[in-house]
């Protein structure tokens, strides 16, 4: 016997159901998007390691799939779109009027642990704001956010924004005289705040002169208020503000945000963030050196969890069910009753998908009745049916369970009617 194949840890195959739930979800990132008047662009699947390592230092290549290339290159396979899009930005910044607003849907790869929600190969939406140095720009990004799981057919209750800002921590550190170089270990400990135990986290925050306690007080004090009036303010004015929750807790654990980070959660929290992101002012600068730098934000959303959480929430399932079983469902079948119409039924079935319908018919010779049983299975609505009378055919509304003669040169138009209306039951061939 032959070797038996099956994919690598962590990587997925996508039969058509699945595509189908894929596709479901770019839809909606999609059409969002262009609501929100952003663009969309794409970058290489492979980059230079060192644009990473530039970004994130050595440490990233323990989670990259990396090698050297035939040019002995040291090449990777990117787990992220933000140091591309910051290398393409600046490389043509000139190019572009401000604020430039692009969004993308692809491939990422990160050689990690496997866990709920995680896997080694993700699609992810990354939306972008560049050269907007004002609160208005995140802003934006969180009403997208917002909108996005909204149309998605989640509701108030479902899911909540948790928003955050790591200057005022930077505020809270320097009334403790915690030095500014000890920054990224700070926000380390407060990031992972809610999955450590206390004692620990107790122990990180004494060596950094801090206490827990002192954390707690800063966190549900009001002291940083200030850093979210624009923000809330103009959320409130779209009323979306109810989704938002002001939570110092979130800090992302990315050492390349600069201002208003968030996340976005199921409201149980049953799962990890559904989405997050932030600004990140000078990662252009960092990539293209000091002459490139330009304000930024953005945020990311990967296809794992969303799909999770859709599936897991009611009223959002349901109208994936609904998606799906609109887009499986065949138009019309055609059926030959009689084998020496074939050519002619060939003919009709092309102008049919000429016309924009999803045409079935059995590409070898069947009886009847097997055909009508393709027709059930296609979930199709209407049957064409050509016999020996050809060129009258009838036509069959399998909702309906009405049928009618026909000449074939008005199949079109009949069909194309019988479309246009709402069946009344289900479809019974």
């Amino acid at each position: 016997m032959g070797e038996k194949f099956q994919s690598l840890p962590g990587f997925r195959d996508f039969y058509p159901e699945d595509c189908a739930v894929r596709n479901y979800v770019f839809d909606h990132w999609r059409a969002v998007a262009h609501r929100y008047n952003f663009h969309e662009y794409e970058g290489p699947l492979l980059e230079p390691s060192e644009l990473y390592k530039k970004k994130s230092g050595d440490e990233i290549l323990q989670q990259l799939f990396h090698f050297e290339d035939r040019g002995e290159r040291s090449v990777a396979m990117r787990p992220e779109l933000t140091p591309t899009l910051a290398r393409m930005a600046v490389a043509r910044q000139r190019d572009y009027r401000k604020p430039i607003r692009w969004f993308s849907i692809g491939q990422f790869f990160r050689y990690e642990k496997r866990q709920k929600g995680r896997g080694r190969e993700f699609y992810q939406l990354n939306v972008d704001i560049l050269g907007e140095a004002s609160e208005v720009a995140d802003a934006e990004l969180i009403a997208f956010a917002i909108d996005l799981m909204l149309d998605l057919g989640f509701a108030a209750g479902d899911f909540i924004i948790r928003l955050s800002n790591r200057d005022a921590w930077i505020d809270f550190m320097q009334n403790e005289s915690i030095p500014q170089e000890k920054l990224q270990d700070f926000l380390q400990v407060i990031d992972k705040m809610e999955r450590e135990k206390p004692e620990l986290t107790e122990k990180k925050l004494n060596a950094l002169g801090s206490s827990r306690q002192a954390v707690d007080n800063f966190i549900t004090s009001n002291a940083a208020e200030k850093h979210f009036t624009s923000i809330m303010t103009d959320l409130k004015a779209r009323n979306l503000a109810n989704h938002v929750t002001i939570d110092l807790g979130v800090v992302r654990g990315l050492a390349y945000y600069t201002g208003t980070v968030f996340e976005v959660f199921d409201s149980s929290k049953s799962m990890r963030a559904v989405a997050g992101g932030g600004r990140y002012d000078e990662l252009c600068g960092l990539i293209g050196g000091n002459s490139s730098s330009m304000p930024a934000c953005g945020f990311a959303m990967g296809d794992v969890v969303i799909t999770d959480l859709i599936k897991e929430t009611k009223k959002a399932n349901a109208r994936l069910l609904n998606y799906l079983g609109n887009t499986s469902a065949t138009d019309i079948q055609v059926i030959i009753a009689d084998e020496a119409n074939r050519q002619q039924a060939l003919a009709s079935i092309q102008q049919l998908r000429n016309a924009g319908f999803r045409v079935n018919y059995s590409m070898t010779a069947s009886k009847v009745g097997k055909q009508f049983t393709q027709a059930e299975h296609a979930k199709a609505r209407v049957a064409v049916i050509i016999g020996s009378e050809f060129p009258e055919i009838t036509i069959k509304d399998l909702a309906q369970r009405r049928e009618q003669k026909a000449e074939a040169g008005e199949i079109l138009e009949m069909v194309r009617t019988i479309l246009a209306t709402e069946p009344e039951g289900p479809l019974i061939a």
